[in-house]
């Protein structure tokens, strides 16, 4: 059984997902897992550098991130090409991670991008986690240290959550207290066992 967990930029997705970990569920942190995939020397890698420039390189010859979020937060034509770049190699690497867990209970994928990858097709379920708008941002303000500007670059790149909500099999609003988030995980983990027979 995979679930995914994903929602807008600050929605609070990822901790949705340890909440399901918590329960026993295997994580998958799809951010994560395209991380590897950038390393030196790994075909995405050489891909950005070929694409981007040498601009995007640290001094240790790793892809330096944020360099990387200015240019495609600031050029959507670019932020579609590093998409394409990524977004196939990902959905390989996730599918390797889940076939690794496969049998051995609920596997949660964590992951911004699961419906524009295509990815949600290969899940089971998908939930949507939502949150307030002006919640969001300040929780990406006091997390991430991100001017608001910033902030609202970012949440436009995205695609909207009324989008995103019409392929959620579940929502979970995360506006609330964590007691009240947690509250709804376990209502979702009780439904997916019951209807898997778990």
């Amino acid at each position: 059984m995979i679930v995914g967990v994903t929602g807008s930029f600050g929605s609070g997705k990822t901790t949705v997902a340890r909440m399901f970990g918590d329960l026993g569920a295997h994580v998958i942190d799809a951010d994560m897992a395209c991380h590897g995939l950038m390393l030196p020397g790994k075909a995405i890698y050489n891909k950005i550098v070929r694409h981007f420039g040498k601009k995007v390189l640290r001094a240790d010859r790793g892809i330096d991130r944020i360099k990387l979020a200015d240019i495609v937060f600031n050029e959507p034509a670019k932020l579609k090409l590093l998409n394409r770049l990524v977004h196939p190699e990902a959905i390989k690497e996730i599918d390797r991670l889940a076939r690794i867990k496969k049998g051995n209970g609920m596997i949660v994928v964590d992951g911004a991008l699961l419906i524009e990858s295509g990815f949600y097709r290969r899940l089971d379920a998908l939930i949507v986690v939502r949150s307030r708008r002006e919640k969001q941002v300040d929780r990406l303000a006091r997390a991430k240290g991100m001017a608001k500007r910033d902030i609202f670059k970012r949440l436009r790149s995205q695609t909207p959550l009324k989008k995103k909500l019409a392929f959620a099999d579940f929502v979970i609003d995360n506006s609330g207290s964590k007691k009240e988030t947690k509250n709804q995980v376990k209502g979702i983990w009780d439904q997916i066992r019951t209807r898997e027979g778990c």
